[in-house]
């Protein structure tokens, strides 16, 4: 990032952090916690403890970081390198992100940044203007991506409840501050599995490895009667809803599948774990024990809107809910060959034209690559 737009950011992000005090808390249990930050055009520092919203707050005004972050892991000694914390338990953390739900929409207002000449143009197998091929893709999301987001986000908060019976109040739900939810369960039976028995819980939610045998395929003489229902819980019943679609249809899909064989029905519960019932969480957020994640209040440097609780998920607006950054005139240099929305006014298209544009949005495009001040 060239220095002036880092400078322009360390500014705005510092300004957003002395306004909204108010949204920066460290979290329950939080001396038991590991913190770390980055800082723009800098790597990671983490293994860092703090005890009070005066000691993070004190942190984000003298550093002013980029990104700041918060292990969901609970240590004995959190400021420790990894071998010498102690790990004790952590959270159970789910990350649903836009580009994992493969929706149609994304072609559409995605765009290309050459990593040779920093050329930004529509989506494209290589740079128009050099020919380079090594490039970058830049989403700006659309509401459909939020849409359905939030439809997968309510999915996974049932499966949670009903087959996991984690408790509706146990269960947090964040916008990322780019173009995501993270779901947090805090205080459950789950708190205490390792690595592996998380990746297990990961492939039941997204239904992976399912096997025909656990929905009435038995190799050697199938029973029709073996196959699940439509009344019945749990992914026996979200499979028979998928495969028949009512219950009148049930008896002649039955029949189809036991016509198609064993190996074609294991295929169609692949494919419907990748393609329609699956819960499309990222697996390496949930496994991992020692990650440390972005800290609710803070801002994303991906895009320069705040990462924020959302209390009615459904209501919760996250290109004007999460834009918190003021609305001050800035000159800049625009190069966004698609269209885009913050706080309900249209940006855009720009091709390489100075445009005066309120300070948030001149923040969300210099963090996605797609401007440079003027």
């Amino acid at each position: 990032m060239l220095e002036h737009d880092s400078n322009f950011l360390v500014e705005t992000f510092k300004q957003y952090y002395f306004d909204h005090f108010n949204l920066i808390h460290v979290p329950d249990r939080s001396s038991e916690r590991e913190f770390g930050y980055k800082k723009f055009n800098s790597g990671m520092i983490r293994h860092i403890s703090l005890k009070t919203d005066k000691d993070l707050r004190l942190m984000l005004m003298t550093n002013v970081p980029s990104d700041v972050f918060c292990s969901n892991a609970y240590y004995s000694f959190p400021n420790l390198s990894m071998g010498e914390k102690d790990w004790k338990e952590a959270d159970l953390i789910f990350d649903i992100d836009a580009k994992d739900l493969n929706l149609s929409c994304r072609k559409e207002h995605t765009c290309i940044k050459c990593l040779s000449c920093n050329e930004v143009s529509l989506i494209q197998d290589i740079c128009p203007k050099c020919k380079s091929n090594k490039l970058d893709f830049v989403s700006l999301p659309c509401q459909n991506c939020i849409s359905s987001l939030k439809k997968e986000t309510l999915n996974l908060i049932k499966i949670l409840t009903t087959d996991l019976q984690i408790r509706r109040e146990n269960i947090l739900v964040s916008f990322s501050g780019n173009d995501g939810f993270h779901l947090y369960v805090a205080n459950s039976a789950y708190n205490t599995l390792g690595s592996k028995e998380r990746s297990d819980l990961s492939d039941y939610i997204m239904f992976r490895r399912a096997i025909p045998e656990a929905f009435g395929f038995k190799k050697a003489n199938p029973s029709r009667s073996l196959f699940p229902e439509l009344v019945e819980s749990g992914w026996r019943g979200r499979v028979a809803a998928d495969l028949f679609g009512s219950k009148s249809n049930r008896s002649k899909g039955v029949t189809k599948i036991i016509s198609d064989g064993y190996y074609a029905y294991r295929q169609r519960l692949e494919e419907m774990g990748k393609n329609s019932i699956g819960i499309r969480i990222d697996p390496n957020v949930t496994v991992d024990i020692h990650r440390i994640f972005r800290l609710e209040g803070s801002l994303n440097s991906k895009s320069g809107l705040a990462k924020l609780v959302c209390e009615n998920i459904e209501k919760f607006s996250p290109y004007t809910d999460a834009c918190l950054i003021n609305d001050k005139p800035v000159e800049v240099l625009a190069k966004c060959p698609i269209a885009f929305r913050l706080k309900n006014k249209k940006f855009g298209p720009y091709i390489n034209e100075s445009v005066s544009v309120p300070k948030f949005t001149a923040a969300y495009m210099i963090c996605k690559g797609i401007a440079n001040l003027a």
